[in-house]
């Protein structure tokens, strides 16, 4: 397994945790796994690690959440997307941490404003333009690919298409479990996942299980009103942070 001390391991299976319970619960939660896993190893091989637990992750909710799909909407995503992941793996050994961080970071505070834009439209009418689609899979898969950041990139922009609580959460798991057994093999050519990583998520397994629980229990409890100021309130700290670790790293 990887090597990690008593600190490493508490982050790591906390980090787990919070994967099950966005992954199955609330979306947004999830943001904070890139800024706490970034603590105890570089973004780059941090994508590798994550691999075999966000695809856990995404089963858990697949199986829980499989009769609230928009299949319409993943549709339109899925192709520019995997065309990201493409272009994210030529990029990365180009592109540092730092000049990725913040990219992800004004990409999600743009999502947040095209959400507003959408409450504030006066025919309240979901932006579905055909470019927007395109940015956002594109994006989201160059995200996905070089520093597993997609997430709040998704959830944000299906908010501002004006899905609900159930839809994102049983679309983007779909969307995202695609999306991981797509970047294996590239993340596999670039010796980001290996029997080490393999292992070590199947030990943290549990720890997604029992986070995936909790996720569900509050996804079913929270109003669809608070459930949409909490995802952006967790983006929008993602921004923040992405931003303050590559001033930090500069």
């Amino acid at each position: 397994m990887m090597e990690f001390d008593g600190l490493a391991w508490l982050v790591v299976i906390v980090s787990s945790g919070m994967i099950g319970f966005s992954k199955a619960g609330i979306p947004g939660a999830g943001v904070l796994v890139v800024p706490l896993l970034a603590s105890i190893m570089p973004a780059r091989e941090s994508t590798g690690f994550l691999l075999p637990l966000l695809c856990v992750g995404d089963i858990v909710a697949i199986i829980y959440w499989r009769r609230h799909v928009d299949w319409q909407k993943l549709g339109r995503l899925l192709p520019w997307t995997m065309a990201g992941i493409v272009a994210g793996y030529f990029w990365l050994g180009h592109i540092t941490d730092e000049q990725l961080m913040p990219l992800i970071g004004l990409v999600v505070l743009s999502m947040i404003g095209l959400s507003h834009l959408r409450k504030n439209d006066d025919k309240d009418k979901a932006p579905s333009a055909w470019w927007i689609a395109c940015f956002i899979g594109m994006i989201a898969g160059c995200a996905s690919m070089m520093a597993n950041a997609a997430g709040p990139i998704i959830v944000i922009y299906m908010l501002a298409m004006g899905m609900k609580k159930k839809e994102i959460i049983g679309t983007q798991a779909w969307f995202f479990w695609i999306l991981t057994l797509s970047k294996t093999p590239f993340s596999h050519n670039l010796d980001l996942i290996n029997g080490q990583t393999l292992l070590t998520g199947l030990v943290l397994v549990p720890a997604i299980l029992a986070g995936g629980a909790l996720g569900i229990f509050f996804a079913h409890r929270i109003p669809q009103r608070l459930f949409n100021i909490v995802v952006e309130v967790l983006a929008g700290i993602t921004c923040l942070s992405l931003c303050v670790r590559a001033l930090i790293a500069a």
